[in-house]
């Protein structure tokens, strides 16, 4: 499971990480060159942050 998010939205990917997985979640900044064409899954702002279990 995987979850790309903005700064605002990258608590709600970690709590649903931890929900679903019931493990500690992963946080990787993205490169510049991810974040042009990446969007937040929970909103339409350029996502920074990759989250996984």
């Amino acid at each position: 499971m995987k979850h790309y998010c903005c700064l605002e939205h990258v608590e709600l990917a970690l709590d649903i990480i931890v929900d679903e997985c019931e493990t500690a979640p992963m946080m990787k900044a993205l490169l510049n060159e991810e974040q042009l064409s990446t969007t937040c899954e929970f909103c339409d702002k350029p996502a920074i942050y990759l989250v996984t279990n």
